[in-house]
C-alpha cells in the first residue's frame, strides 16, 4: 500500500497507508478523528533544482511523445550526417576493386 499525505484543518499534515483504490478518499486525522483531505506534497529536491535543469526536464517531458528530429538538412541530403558510412572501396590500376583492411579474405564481384 502506498503512503499518502493528508492535512487536518486543526493538526496539520499526517501520513497514512491507504490502498490505491481509496487514494482519492479522505482519511481520518489520528489526533482528532476529523475527515481530512489528501494533499500532494512537492518533493524537496525539485525545489532545490537548478532552473536550467528543471526547464530541460519539462521540455523533455513535453516532447516525449513526439518523434525525434535531427538537424535540418537540405532536401537532397536527408538524414543524419554523422551516420553515413564512408566507402573504403577503391580501384586498382587494373580496374579491380580493393577494400583495404576490410575483410581481405573475401572475394569481390
Amino acid at each position: 500500500m502506498p503512503l499518502y499525505d493528508y492535512k487536518c484543518v486543526e493538526h496539520g499534515l499526517f501520513h497514512d497507508l491507504v490502498p490505491m483504490q481509496a487514494s482519492g478518499e479522505c482519511a481520518m486525522c489520528p489526533t482528532c478523528g476529523a475527515l481530512s483531505a489528501r494533499v500532494i506534497m512537492v518533493p524537496p529536491e525539485v525545489l532545490d533544482m537548478a532552473p536550467e535543469k528543471r526547464q530541460a526536464i519539462a521540455r523533455n517531458e513535453k516532447a516525449m511523445h513526439e518523434p525525434r528530429q535531427g538537424n535540418q538538412h537540405s532536401e537532397k541530403n536527408r538524414g543524419c550526417c554523422h551516420h553515413k558510412r564512408k566507402s573504403k572501396l577503391f580501384y586498382t590500376a587494373e580496374g579491380n576493386k580493393m577494400f583495404p583492411s576490410a575483410r581481405p579474405w573475401m572475394i569481390s564481384h
